[in-house]
């Protein structure tokens, strides 16, 4: 089932997509207070189905160390409220990252991270 969208998460999608440049599939749902990174926009990468919660943050560069990367979150993952995602890291596909997790290294498929710094469990895979 698609969430609906209000107007204003329409005219983010569209900013995003089309002015900045981010690699958003269509079919993903982020909710009006996500802050998705606009220094390196370019180096966002969301996959299909996901779901990023109230005021989480997905970042992709680090001023303090020059960094710009690339930050991906696969396929059907949902990232809960109030989460912090780093830059570099890649979230694989049906993984859940709790609300307020610290998000710091790789998160392989079908995994749960939670706490700060979250610490990575399998949640086994959808059947």
């Amino acid at each position: 089932m698609r969430r609906r969208e209000s107007v204003k998460q329409k005219l983010q999608r569209l900013v995003r997509k089309h002015l900045w440049g981010m690699d958003i599939h269509p079919s993903v749902w982020i909710a009006e207070t996500a802050l998705i990174d606009r220094t390196w926009p370019r180096g966002i990468h969301v996959g299909r189905d996901c779901v990023i919660g109230e005021e989480a943050v997905i970042l992709t560069h680090d001023l303090t160390r020059g960094l710009y990367v690339d930050t991906r979150i696969g396929s059907g993952t949902l990232i809960g409220a109030r989460a912090i995602i780093l830059p570099g890291v890649t979230v694989g596909n049906g993984c859940i990252i709790q609300p307020g997790a610290l998000v710091n290294r790789d998160v392989p498929d079908f995994h749960v991270a939670q706490g700060n710094p979250a610490g990575i469990a399998p949640c086994g895979a959808p059947g």
